[in-house]
């Protein structure tokens, strides 16, 4: 209700300036908003992650330390039991490892692999075999002789090597944090030796159970100890700048070393276990006892085994995770560093719980609580001593008893006295304090959005065996590390970003939603000047095809109703967004036709490129190249060589300068481009179509992915078909499921194929690497090239990036919505082109397979396997479809298998007759009415199977199984998909609709193969009418043969009348130049108000004279101008006109804020840009700001912009309100609310309120800052008053066009015998096409028909069939070995799918729980930093200072 208010509200105050205050509002403007239930989301997955991750290190710390006790040599089980259990002990120390080299194997083999540097790889070796060779003696030989809690305790010394590096390396962000490392140097020290005195204590005091020559083994755990502590040397290494170098060359070949020293590591490990159990220990190893290890003692040791596995990888997993989504310290540090203590409080929970079990006798108590001549101190004497006799329990209770047993081993076990069990409890605490002040700097990382694994930890590898002290102490410490000076490579980079959209004849609603997405993301964005969390600056761009027609009668060049469309648009949607009109736009013609130029409401800025076909090679490939090398090569250039741009022609636009200087940047400033200091890696082409609607969190969500690996040249997103009919209601589910399924486990297997070109982000560097950008330019010139290269012209792309070894991935939760096709027709124009491209390009990728594996790391033969039998699955698609109708009328119908198949095959090679005799139109009316045929049998079809499912009683059926896994399949996928599971409903759409989509399609497809023409769009708005003015006779006359068209205008009347005058009076010219003259005068008039508002200042009383002279002296040029325009404007061939952008005339600056007004009494009067016909019309257009109306309301809006956050709210209202009124005293009775001011009207109104503004701040008495906030208000004074300007294009730009169109742009003009001869090629192609398809399928229908006509008792499969009650039918299921085949790999091929889908979602709900926390996050500028020099409206930092004025 309060929106309705507040909307209500806007249009009163609109309603009392104009008559027509009401206008559109597209979805999707308002303000965005951060959701609740993500917020929830985000805490709740953090907590539910910490939780996780406490339990699995519980679980695996918990479970070592039973294993180890278990192979205890004092323990109550017997040989052969402590024997199997040591097995167990040691496969858990090799798992990590045997999964490290299966990992590295992998990427080695279908990867990459690099030779490693021997040296290197000699090194690494030496420190893993150290560390190998600790852990094992610690774990295998020394733990299991000393108590459990020594056991919890000890391992947290193996910090003590990373405290002493960070004290010698200085790692610390401030000095005073030396004292953490210091801490715990002291404290591990300090428990070494209270664990050294418990155990002299325990053998003073003869508390029994102590192994024989403890003291030995308390000394190899330490030294054991200080070996484990190598594991981690890199990580205080790579945080300091020592031996970088080796370090950086250690990142290439890490999975090489990886594979070598997982090797060593298992083979010391097993050398290390033989060595001792079969020549050391008192009892060595009979292998003959394996065989005689008891029921219970395997299921027990196999269960710790694979329980602390498990949780082992789990922990490590989950806590990458919590890393990953921002919950470092309560999903990560804080549960890590309490698996400890909290391993130690689930013990005592469980002791108590179980210790009445465990209870003595009362005789037995009774007899050792007191002797003759001495006397027990501890109540734990008669407990320990009881436990022996328990050691044949049952397994519940064995595990709690042999951990009691352990603990007996203490020093609660001391018959003197329980004193001395205090110093094992304070060993403890110390080696847990100097473990958790070793790791502070855990606890103080700031984790970018999204990161890395690599980027995160420093070692792949995890130690089961301290799976918590692992995890701290392979934190990278060089993630906080901001404070040093030299930078910090996890930093996230600044980018830009260029939003670049094609049109091609979109309509006013399709252009609304691409619009409103730009201005959205420039209200995400913000102001340029100001920092944003996201890193990033963009330029929307905006090529539109075919944007200008030729007027009928008088054949000038005019922008068409397109691009009026658009205009209208831009101006609706600024008008929305800011609730004014646009403040400053510029028109430029430019050698490929025409730009306009907009300021947004932010700053950002707006290009909308203009392309004449007459000029310009058009379509959307040619566009794309075009801004391709408009964006990454001119403009990459410029921003490289600043010295070689000579002096723009008009650098007058301040304000108007782009985010890499293009055409407006000052010439003293070119070093401050931004884009100077982004390299190619971190520039972004984002590709949309005219229709494409979008968020900013989707293009961020891109840019991640794109930033998070090197190696990712393309990023796409989720794309939403939208629309309404049953067309679209297909295309839903079609895009759905392709979405969930297939482009997942491209992803996820590999790289995807392809990168829809209607919303998808390219890295620069990526489209500028050799055989990508330069090969996109390639006119196609033989058949094959023209499927290839033009029908599918995003896919090519994608399959050039991945030859040249770039990936393409795949963002899930980025969203895009597109218009999709609703028309039969419409639709099947589309996927005729869409169907070869797709196989076309998949066959070259898989042609060059083996050179695409060897140079890119994503694809393996594995994955070109797998593309391999998809492509095979598309190519029996008309062949599987048929037999699929042949087995509805086999079950539909009753008929017999061989006389269905029949059946089902006589339509389709009647419809391909069709096709090759017919014109496309009869083609696809046909196919429409054979689609509602089959749509009808396959609901028959539908409901059959299921009938005959009832009837069997079973669904255990080829059929039934096949129908009931799929639609479980589905289901489950679409419950996956939370936000687009209704999605599910047009399942049933799309399964009734499969003959006409994977039949009859690829029927039209193939035979229609050799039409090249783009399909959609062809018709809409295709002929441009012009009104016709000036018309005296039109007639259209018929005799016989002949048709003759007559019209007479009023130009051609003119004409003849000066060719008699002429004749008659030879030295008068006074006719000639009356028609021009109202002309003259119109343009004069318009001229005036456009190009002399471009510098209104603050003006002085004594610049009346000035200016008067400066307007006749403009008034001479204007006319001279028009007395020439019938030269430059109307002749019917463009390249006969004259070249408007090589005038040398130089234009005066006009600057921002701090411009000094006196330095106006200099003003000269700048030469007009000579003007082509289409500009006046959309000047004209743009001057609807000048309106009475539209003032008022733009001049509010303005001071409340400029004003905002600057904490002068009072001020600024008080200025609005006075202001306003001043308006309105000015223009009231004067102008009506639809009349555009005159320039002197614009001049006395803006010395009107730049005077009452002054008066205004000088009134408020504002101590600081009074002059920097009066010009702030003049400024804004003046943008209102701005009118649009015509810019004329820089030398250099202007030949960088010419040569651009000059070698690749050139409009297309193939003659007639080359047409023919392409056509003849095609027709060649789509025959061999066709009959390869025609021969598969052939083969593969006649096999089944033969395998029909024999019959299933020759030759069949029997499978068993149950019942739903489990019993046993006494027919078997026979089926055909040919279908059997079949379904079982498309069911593989569904069950791969599934679960990369799966893997999927994990990571891309990690993704958008990590995104969520960080969004929409400003860090605005302080006013005082602000106002020093002048900072530009406009995306560069810019500073001008009065000395450069």
């Amino acid at each position: 209700m309060e929106e309705l208010k507040q909307r209500g509200r806007k249009r009163e105050g609109r309603h009392r300036d104009t008559w027509d205050p009401f206008q559109l509002n597209p979805i999707g403007a308002e303000k965005e908003k951060k959701r609740i239930c993500f917020r929830i989301l985000q805490n709740l997955v953090a907590v539910i992650v910490g939780l996780l991750v406490l339990v699995s290190g519980v679980m695996s710390k918990g479970s070592l330390l039973v294993l180890t006790t278990l192979t205890s040599p004092v323990s109550l089980r017997n040989n052969v039991d402590k024997q199997f259990y040591t097995l167990m002990l040691m496969c858990v120390l090799v798992m990590p490892n045997l999964l490290m080299f299966l990992k590295s194997l992998w990427k080695c083999v279908f990867k990459s692999y690099v030779a490693p540097n021997p040296r290197t790889l000699g090194i690494m070796c030496g420190i893993e075999s150290l560390v190998a060779v600790g852990t094992a003696i610690l774990v295998l030989i020394v733990m299991p002789k000393l108590d459990v809690l020594t056991n919890l305790s000890i391992p947290g010394g193996i910090c003590i090597l990373s405290a002493v590096f960070q004290i010698a390396f200085r790692l610390q962000t401030q000095s005073w944090m030396i004292l953490y490392p210091i801490c715990s140097l002291i404290l591990v020290l300090s428990g070494y030796v209270l664990l050294v005195v418990d155990y002299y204590v325990r053998e003073s005091s003869f508390v029994p159970g102590q192994v024989q020559g403890c003291y030995i083994y308390v000394g190899i755990a330490i030294f054991a100890s200080l070996l484990v502590s190598l594991n981690w040397w890199e990580n205080p290494f790579q945080a300091s700048t020592n031996i970088q170098e080796m370090l950086s060359e250690l990142d290439t070949f890490r999975d090489t070393v990886y594979l070598f020293t997982s090797l060593i590591r298992i083979a010391l490990t097993l050398g290390v276990y033989f060595l001792y159990y079969c020549l050391i220990a008192e009892t060595p190893i009979v292998w003959n006892d394996f065989t005689k290890a008891s029921k219970g003692t395997i299921e027990i040791g196999l269960g710790l085994f694979s329980l602390q596995a498990f949780c082992s990888a789990a922990c490590h997993w989950f806590g990458v995770v919590a890393c990953k989504i921002h919950a470092m310290r309560f999903g990560f540090a804080l549960p890590v560093s309490l698996t400890g203590p909290a391993t130690l409080v689930l013990g005592i929970i469980l002791f108590l719980t179980q210790a009445e079990s465990l209870a003595p006798s009362s005789e037995t108590a009774n007899l050792y609580r007191s002797g003759n001549n001495f006397t027990i101190q501890t109540p734990f004497w008669p407990f320990c001593h009881e436990l022996k006799a328990l050691k044949d329990v049952n397994k519940t209770l064995l595990i709690m008893l042999e951990i009691s047993y352990s603990i007996c081993k203490t020093s609660l076990n001391n018959p003197n006295s329980m004193w001395p069990f205090s110093m094992l409890a304070l060993e403890g605490v110390c080696m847990w304090l100097g473990l958790v002040s070793c790791t502070y700097y855990v606890w103080k990382i700031k984790v970018q959005r999204i990161e890395r694994t690599s980027q995160l930890f420093v070692r792949r590898l995890y130690e089961s065996a301290f799976i918590d002290l692992s995890m701290l102490l392979n934190t990278k410490m060089k993630v906080v590390r901001t404070a040093n000076k030299e930078s910090s490579n996890n930093e996230v980079e600044n980018c830009v970003i260029y939003l670049c959209a094609t049109m091609w004849h979109e309509t006013y609603d399709e252009m609304l939603k691409i619009m409103t997405s730009m201005f959205r993301l420039d209200r995400y964005r913000g102001d340029p000047k100001e920092e944003h969390k996201d890193c990033f600056d963009f330029e929307c761009h905006i090529y539109v095809d075919d944007a200008f027609m030729l007027e009928e009668d008088t054949e000038k060049k005019l922008v068409n109703t397109y691009v009026c469309d658009l205009i209208q648009v831009v101006m609706e949607v600024y008008r929305v967004f800011t609730n004014k009109e646009p403040d400053e736009v510029s028109i430029i013609e430019t050698p490929y036709g025409g730009r306009l130029v907009i300021v947004m409401p932010e700053g950002n800025m707006l290009y909308v490129h203009l392309k004449d076909k007459q000029l310009i090679r058009n379509k959307k490939r040619w566009s794309q190249i075009m801004y391709l090398y408009y964006l990454l090569g001119w403009k990459g250039y410029n921003v490289k060589n600043p010295q070689k741009i000579t002096r723009q022609n008009n650098p007058c636009r301040a304000s108007l300068i782009s985010l890499d200087g293009e055409s407006y940047l000052l010439p003293t400033h070119d070093n401050d481009s931004k884009r100077r200091h982004i390299s190619d890696e971190n520039t972004y082409i984002m590709a949309l179509d005219g229709d494409t609607d979008f968020q900013p969190a989707a293009l961020i969500l891109l840019v991640d992915r794109l930033r998070m690996y090197d190696t990712v040249g393309a990023a796409c997103g989720r794309i939403h078909p939208t629309g309404m009919g049953p067309m679209v209601w297909y295309q839903k589910f079609e895009y759905a499921v392709g979405h969930w399924l297939q482009k997942t486990a491209e992803h996820v297997f590999g790289s995807v194929l392809c990168s829809p070109g209607c919303f998808s982000l390219f890295r620069g560097s990526a489209l500028m690497d050799d055989n990508v950008l330069k090969r996109y330019t390639t006119k196609a010139t033989q058949a094959s090239e023209y499927v290839q290269y033009d029908q599918g012209e995003d896919r090519w792309l994608c399959t050039l990036l991945l030859q040249q070894g770039w990936r393409v991935e795949y963002n899930a939760a980025s969203d895009a919505y597109t218009n999709s096709p609703q028309e039969f027709k419409e639709f099947y124009n589309q996927r005729r082109r869409w169907g070869p491209s797709t196989l076309a390009n998949t066959l070259d990728l898989l042609h060059h397979g083996k050179e695409t594996v060897q140079r890119n790391t994503s694809i393996s033969l594995l994955y070109i396997l797998y593309q391999t039998f998809t492509v095979a699955s598309s190519i029996l698609g008309p062949a599987s479809v048929t037999l699929m109708i042949a087995g509805a009328f086999q079950f539909v119908f009753g008929i017999e298998g061989t006389i269905s198949i029949i059946i089902g095959v006589i339509p389709p090679t009647v419809y391909m007759i069709i096709c090759f005799v017919a014109k496309p139109n009869f083609q696809i009316t046909i196919a429409a009415i054979l689609s509602v045929i089959y749509a009808f049998l396959m609901t028959a079809s539908f409901f059959s199977i299921i009938g005959d499912m009832v009837k069997q009683g079973t669904f255990i059926t080829p059929t039934g199984l096949f129908l009931v896994s799929g639609a479980i399949l589905y289901m489950v996928t679409a419950i996956l998909h939370p936000q687009e599971c209704t999605l599910i409903i047009y399942g049933l759409m799309y399964f009734i609709c499969i003959p006409s989509g994977y039949l009859l399609l690829t029927i039209y497809s193939l035979v229609n193969m050799h039409i090249v023409s783009w399909g959609t769009r062809e018709t809409n708005k295709a002929k441009e009418q012009k009104k016709q003015v000036g018309v005296v006779c039109n007639r259209d006359c018929k005799m016989c043969c002949w048709d003759v068209k007559i019209q007479v205008t009023q130009e051609t009347e003119n004409l003849v009348l000066q060719q008699f005058q002429q004749a008659v009076n030879p030295n008068t010219h006074a006719a000639k130049a009356e028609p021009d003259e109202p002309k003259a005068q119109s343009t004069h008039e318009v001229q005036n108000r456009l190009d002399a508002n471009k510098h209104i200042l603050d003006y002085n009383e004594e610049m009346t004279h000035k200016k008067d002279k400066s307007k006749e002296n403009l008034n001479k040029d204007y006319e001279e101008k028009d007395t020439c325009s019938d030269k430059s404007g109307s002749s019917k061939s463009y390249e006969k006109k004259n070249d408007p952008f090589n005038d040398d005339t130089d234009y005066d600056d006009d600057d921002d804020d701090d411009y000094d007004y006196n330095a106006y009494d200099s003003l000269e009067p700048k030469e007009v840009v000579p003007e082509s016909d289409w500009v006046e019309p959309v000047k004209k257009e743009f001057l609807k700001k000048l309106t009475y109306a539209n003032l008022k309301r733009n001049l509010q809006e303005q001071i409340r912009y400029t004003l905002r956050n600057k904490n002068q709210e009072d001020l600024c209202e008080e200025l609005v309100s006075i202001l306003t009124d001043n308006l309105n005293e000015e223009l009231r009775d004067k102008v009506g609310p639809e009349d555009v001011l005159n320039v002197s009207q614009l001049e006395e109104l803006q010395y009107a309120l730049n005077e009452a503004a002054r008066r205004i701040v000088k009134s408020n008495r504002i101590e600081n800052g009074a002059q920097r906030l009066e010009r702030r208000v003049k400024r804004a004074i003046e943008r209102t008053l701005v009118a649009p300007q015509v810019e004329k294009l820089s030398e250099d730009e202007h030949d960088f066009w010419k040569k651009l169109i000059e070698r690749y742009l050139l409009p297309i003009q193939d003659d007639k015998a080359h047409l023919e001869e392409v056509t003849r090629e095609l027709k060649s192609l789509r025959n061999k096409a066709v009959f390869l398809y025609f021969i598969v399928n052939v083969l593969w229908v006649v096999a089944t028909f033969f395998l029909q006509a024999i019959g299933t008792d020759v030759l069949s499969i029997n499978i068993p069939k149950y019942y739903p009650n489990g019993s046993l039918a006494p027919d078997p299921l026979r089926v055909e070995p040919l279908s059997l085949m079949f379904l079982l790999s498309f069911a593989v091929l569904l069950i791969i799918q599934f679960l990369a889908m799966l893997y999927h979602r994990v990571y891309t709900l990690i993704h958008v729980v990590s995104y969520r926390g960080s969004e929409k996050d400003y860090k605005e500028k302080d006013e005082e930093d602000e106002d020093e020099g002048l900072v530009l409206g406009n995306p560069l930092n810019l500073t001008i200072t009065a000395d450069d004025l």
